[in-house]
């Protein structure tokens, strides 16, 4: 039965979809920003395809399991945001529209391997149980179907460093000239804790009390990006709930948390608890951008001349629009050579959980960036995002490549303490 966008119960999310699906003029601009349709080169694997399928989906003109694959061979990047001459919204339709089409096509055991991912990923004691059990069972991969054999290998792959337990306090060097709460997040917390203790001794040596609560849970970004909406919510509301109002902003690590966050006032429009949460985010920041618009009270410098290349973190350059900040502290950094990697910023294809949904064209993706960076021969490369760092890491090493891929925070942690040929020399 046909029916118009705004007539479907939606609620809060019906007219932000309506004017993403109107707004589209299906001018092209955002065919050559986007990463599917270059690697495919199919029109329903680019934004503009993809907005005409839910649009026909969400009338009744086809089926969710008709769209399906098409949309969710979608990165969720949001290369096409910024190119997008007409300004549409994609990602207001992209989340709710997922969410109403959640399980289309699946098999029960595509939708219990889901139900896992978003059980386990955002608690970081079970992430690292179940990252540990999957190296223990690398052996059964091969008897397990394709999309759980690419999970088990990964995780298998995947390095576990030791806790490293954080200080809820760590207090500023100098002359005090502000109070911050540093969000530690689920996954990176897990992956990569070296990022929270570099940004907190950073931010500390730049005279920042950095506050870092021990209960403090997921934000919701991975649920929110899969439109799974009603765990973002819980998540979120949870986040809220646990943390201290006596800081001044709180800082971000992850580009992924960042534009999630960013998001609370769409994800809680309309519903208890909105007031509280749309707040928060409006002091949740980045921390290139907080480091960025502070200034140096120490300089940091490296030992010697080194060519550095930055990778724009997608929820970063194209969500959030933070481009600039990242690079002035790099450019200020003493001896650093700032590289671009010259690819237009084109999505790594980490991409939240993307390279374990998808992991076939996430694995072009990521040749695609490892081979754009070695051809600019940094010494290192630096990013703002825990998926990037990992996804290029595993690149750059399959191309037999040992240059280390850092977040930007580490890399000026080493600086500080005179440490960046050791971290180069492990790698």
């Amino acid at each position: 039965m046909q029916h118009s966008i705004d007539k479907l119960p939606l609620g809060e999310s019906a007219e932000a979809m309506t004017r993403a699906v109107e707004g589209c003029v299906h001018c092209g601009f955002c065919l050559p920003v986007c990463p599917t349709y270059r690697e495919l080169g199919e029109e329903m694997d680019s934004p503009r395809g993809r907005i005409f399928l839910m649009k026909e989906a969400l009338e009744g003109s086809i089926s969710f399991a008709d769209a399906a694959p098409y949309v969710d061979r979608c990165l969720g990047c949001l290369a096409c945001e910024p190119a997008c001459p007409s300004g549409v919204e994609y990602h207001r339709l992209l989340h709710p529209y997922r969410e109403l089409a959640s399980g289309a096509g699946e098999s029960w055991l595509d939708r219990l391997r889901q139900r896992l991912m978003h059980a386990v990923m955002p608690s970081p004691r079970l992430f690292r149980a179940a990252l540990g059990l999957a190296r223990w069972s690398a052996p059964l991969a091969p008897m397990v179907p394709a999309r759980w054999r690419h999970m088990l290998q990964w995780a298998g792959e995947t390095t576990v460093p030791p806790i490293d337990p954080l200080p809820e306090l760590v207090p500023a060097s100098g002359s005090l000239r502000a109070r911050v709460g540093l969000l530690t997040g689920c996954v990176q917390s897990v992956l990569a804790p070296s990022i929270a203790v570099a940004t907190a001794r950073v931010l500390a040596r730049n005279g920042v009390d950095v506050v870092i609560p021990r209960s403090q849970g997921c934000c919701g970004s991975l649920a929110l990006h899969e439109g799974r909406l009603g765990e973002a919510r819980r998540h979120a509301g949870r986040l809220v709930d646990r943390l201290p109002a006596d800081v001044d902003l709180w800082v971000t690590t992850a580009a992924g948390c960042g534009s999630g966050i960013a998001e609370y006032a769409d994800l809680f429009a309309g519903r208890g608890g909105a007031g509280v949460a749309v707040a928060f985010a409006e002091r949740v920041i980045d921390a290139h951008v907080f480091l960025a618009d502070l200034g140096w009270a120490e300089q940091p410098s490296l030992p010697s001349a080194t060519r550095v290349a930055y990778q724009d973190a997608c929820h970063l350059l194209h969500a959030q629009g933070i481009a600039d900040p990242p690079r002035d502290l790099l450019r200020s950094v003493g001896d650093l050579e700032l590289v671009e990697i010259g690819d237009d910023g084109a999505c790594c294809g980490s991409a939240g959980t993307y390279n374990l949904q998808q992991p076939e064209l996430a694995a072009e993706l990521g040749r695609s960036k490892g081979a754009a960076i070695l051809a600019r021969e940094p010494a290192a490369v630096v990013s703002g995002n825990i998926g990037c760092i990992v996804q290029i890491g595993r690149a750059l090493r399959q191309a037999g490549s040992a240059v280390p891929v850092l977040h930007t925070m580490e890399l000026l942690d080493a600086a500080y303490r005179g440490e960046f040929d050791r971290l180069r020399a492990q790698s």
